[in-house]
């Protein structure tokens, strides 16, 4: 049975709000993806595929993702 914070990881990014100012419009656009505000940061829930290559996205716009 698969580890719940892998699937979790693979799954969502998390980052702090001020990551995807600018970035948002064109992040929406180009991925299927659900971006939640949370408190202070962003959850950004999508499948497996459009997660990793949103995460490829965000890392040539300099954003850092963990």
């Amino acid at each position: 049975m698969p580890d719940a914070a892998m699937l979790r990881d693979s799954t969502q990014i998390l980052l702090p709000e001020a990551a995807l100012e600018g970035l948002r419009d064109e992040l929406e656009s180009r991925f299927t993806l659900t971006i939640l505000k949370d408190d202070a940061q962003y959850r950004i829930v999508g499948s497996p595929v459009e997660i990793k290559e949103a995460s490829r996205f965000l890392t040539r716009n300099g954003i850092s993702v963990e």
